[in-house]
């Protein structure tokens, strides 16, 4: 939420923000019934009346507060807007809410982005529900008056993008001059494209860091296709289904101790059938595992902590990223296994993240009550394998030691999921 923290900053605003219990480097794990709007909705909604409270108490603010969320905070900002007369101007971006009414919350822009089609359906919908002749991209009633309304699009951008996108922070900082009678003008803080570079580089970086290290071993036999069919297939096919018989909820956070199960379970048996048909693991170069691990978590995630998503736990997650650890290493050993540290060619290792993704569908489409966060978290492990799977074919051509590459990425991706899910305390 920079981007918009930022803009808002510089237009003279006091720009609040925070982290929901659960949610980034907040200790305290968010509880209540996910599924109901009487819930951990409601007990989100309190925690933004509490930082509201905050926000007022200091000596800059003139007594006037707006609410701007993303996503699914979104719902919890029009919902607490709802019930708190302070708040003149919600800001809801990429927004889907059931709570929105005729003239309830006050003030209300929703911005999407161009390729959230069913998002911006959403939004023009509401519009409507003010307006039945509204159109996207044009205000309705008086936000000087408090009953503003504007359903809003910010071009070549989706879920993501929008966060950064020059037009959707324009709207937003637009917005709230016009509910509180203020004039900005300047450049917004539109900075996803030099994150976007800044990220790049880093993973280009990589290339000729891996060659400075160690050559191991002569390449091991390329694995057959027979067998890299063996180590895929059924492994996707059995792990849901076998999961399913059993109670898998050991950890304080949402949905990340099935996944480290489904890990662990999936890699066993992908390893079991690699060790039958004489794939062995093979010697590990410990150092340059070390090396690549802490590039990927320090250097890369340090810089994407720094800019753009939350990525250094506090001290309650770490033994969740234990945890998911003990599954996530021997997935990741059999992927690249699988995949021959790298040297596999392309289609081999898109079928190997395919099968693995698709397990992983069907152990939400078999409980989807319990795991539809799981969907939530597909997004991150597909950037994980575009981004460390690629630098890992650079390390594991270089060091020729698949072992060594499964290593490390088990690591990384340990520690991405464990700082990606929300802790939780059912109750």
């Amino acid at each position: 939420m920079e981007a918009y923290a930022l803009t808002l900053a510089r237009a003279g605003y006091v720009a609040v923000s925070f982290d929901f219990e659960g949610h980034g480097r907040n200790p305290l794990p968010m509880s209540g019934d996910v599924s109901r709007t009487d819930g951990t909705t409601q007990m989100l909604m309190r925690e933004t009346r509490r930082v509201v409270d905050a926000a007022l108490a200091l000596p800059e603010v003139d007594g006037r507060v707006a609410l701007l969320g993303h996503s699914m905070a979104s719902d919890i900002v029009v919902r607490a807007a709802l019930e708190d007369p302070r708040v003149g101007a919600t800001v809801a971006i990429s927004m889907f809410s059931e709570a929105v009414t005729a003239s309830e919350p006050r003030n209300l822009l929703m911005v999407s982005g161009a390729f959230e089609s069913f998002l911006r359906a959403n939004s023009l919908k509401n519009a409507q529900r003010a307006d039945p002749a509204a159109v996207e991209g044009t205000t309705i009633g008086d936000p000087a008056a408090g009953s503003g309304r504007r359903a809003a699009m910010a071009p070549n951008v989706e879920h993501v993008g929008v966060l950064y996108a020059a037009t959707a922070l324009l709207e937003a900082r637009n917005w709230l001059d016009a509910a509180f009678g203020r004039v900005s003008s300047g450049p917004v803080a539109a900075t996803g494209g030099s994150i976007v570079l800044l990220m790049a580089g880093l993973v280009l970086l990589a290339w000729p860091l891996a060659g400075l290290l160690p050559r191991r071993m002569a390449p091991a036999e390329p694995v057959k296709l027979r067998v890299f069919i063996a180590a895929i297939l059924p492994p996707a096919v059995l792990t849901p289904p076998l999961l399913a018989l059993f109670d898998t909820r050991f950890l304080p956070v949402l949905v990340a101790d099935y996944l480290a199960v489904h890990l662990f379970v999936y890699g066993v048996l992908s390893l079991a059938i690699l060790a039958w048909n004489g794939v062995r693991i093979g010697r590990f170069a410990w150092a340059s595992a070390a090396a690549f691990a802490a590039y990927g978590i320090f250097v890369f995630g340090g810089a994407l902590d720094r800019y753009a998503a939350s990525f250094m736990p506090n001290a309650e997650r770490l033994p969740i990223i234990a945890a998911i650890a003990a599954g996530a290493i021997p997935y990741m050993l059999a992927d690249s296994l699988a995949t021959e540290g790298g040297r596999a060619r392309v289609w081999r290792v898109l079928a190997a993240r395919i099968a693995f993704l698709s397990s992983l569908g069907a152990a939400v489409a078999l409980d989807f009550s319990r795991l539809f966060f799981l969907l939530i978290i597909i997004p991150v492990i597909v950037l994980f394998f575009a981004v460390f799977g690629t630098m890992a074919g650079w390390v594991g051509r270089r060091t020729q030691s698949p072992a060594t590459t499964g290593l490390a990425l088990g690591l990384i991706l340990a520690w991405a999921v464990g700082v990606s899910f929300p802790i939780f305390a059912p109750g």
